[in-house]
């Protein structure tokens, strides 16, 4: 469990792995705390004394990436679980998961996210972050009928001879990096299993503010996995980019252009009566509804202009190749 400034879910997080109906002498519990300063630290060791089966692990580069390769470092299990500090697990998560790569000889196993708000901002956030329309065919967020190879899954098990075989984390990825190592998995002839029976509540931002900073990093990083592994974006990951650029151009050329002024406000038509027509769907006629519109903005235009910006940043060599 990586974890930084987690001290309002520290607690619930960690305590729902530790509270798992998996044979104790059986589990080991590594957290790797990227320096925080809001108190989890003190927290992580009042748990750490409480239970034996908890170990931290410091985490210096602050990342995500990072704190998974220091606790991998350490963990000893023949199945390693990769879990959030802003998530709870259901009480048979750890057996669901061994069970289910024991029964179907896979390499990696992940189930659905349950994504949840504390106040009513985020569970507007939550609903948005939910729907087809905010995430398209993202199927651990929008539910699956039955077990699927995926190309990812959430919070996944691991089999340690897959993680030896892979290697660590890419440590230059602070967002993806979980795309970018099942791509790893998926190419060296592994397989991901996704489970509607594994079920995780995941705790959404609670302001449209770091929804935006959230998507534009996502944006932004997915730049450099495209530019490691051409062929594992969807479609799906590039519609963003492309709005804000059709938009962006479209702005400036409708200055000079009828034509493009037609053609600019008939996309923004088009978004803005879908994205209403979605938003009423999902939370009715009231107020939360519009905020879930907003909400479904933050998600699009944020993930595109991080695209964009990291097409910038990054270089494009992975479209220059193809």
């Amino acid at each position: 469990m990586p974890v930084r400034n987690e001290v309002e879910f520290i607690e619930r997080s960690l305590g729902s792995v530790l509270a798992q109906d998996y044979p104790t002498d059986k589990l080991d519990v590594v957290v790797a705390d990227a320096m925080s300063t809001d108190g989890t630290t003190d927290l992580l060791r009042a748990f750490s004394r409480q239970d034996s089966r908890v170990r931290v692990v410091e985490n210096p580069g602050l990342i995500a990436p990072t704190g998974l390769n220091a606790a991998m470092r350490v963990a000893s299990g023949q199945i390693v679980i990769r879990v959030d500090g802003h998530c709870v697990v259901q009480p048979d998560y750890v057996k669901r998961c061994v069970t289910w790569i024991i029964q179907e000889n896979v390499d990696g196993v992940g189930g659905v996210i349950d994504t949840m708000g504390q106040t009513s901002v985020a569970a507007a956030i939550a609903k948005a972050m939910s729907s087809r329309f905010g995430v398209g065919d993202s199927a651990f967020r929008v539910g699956v009928q039955s077990p699927v190879l995926s190309d990812t899954v959430p919070f996944p098990a691991y089999t340690r001879a897959v993680i030896d075989r892979l290697g660590p984390y890419d440590e230059s990825l602070a967002r993806n990096q979980d795309d970018e190592y099942n791509y790893r998995l998926r190419k060296a002839g592994g397989r991901l299993l996704l489970v509607p029976d594994i079920r995780t509540t995941y705790f959404s931002r609670g302001t449209l503010r770091s929804l935006w900073r959230q998507y534009f990093q996502y944006g932004y990083y997915k730049v450099k996995v495209l530019n490691m592994h051409p062929f594992q974006m969807r479609w799906r990951q590039f519609i963003p980019p492309a709005f804000v650029l059709f938009l962006s151009g479209g702005i400036v050329i409708s200055m000079v252009s009828r034509t493009a002024a037609i053609a600019c406000a008939s996309v923004l038509g088009t978004y803005f009566a879908l994205n209403i027509g979605w938003s009423v769907a999902s939370a009715g006629f009231n107020a939360c509804a519009l905020v879930v519109a907003l909400a479904f903005c933050a998600m699009h235009v944020g993930y595109g202009a991080g695209f964009v910006a990291g097409l910038i940043g990054h270089g494009c060599r992975a479209l220059l190749r193809a």
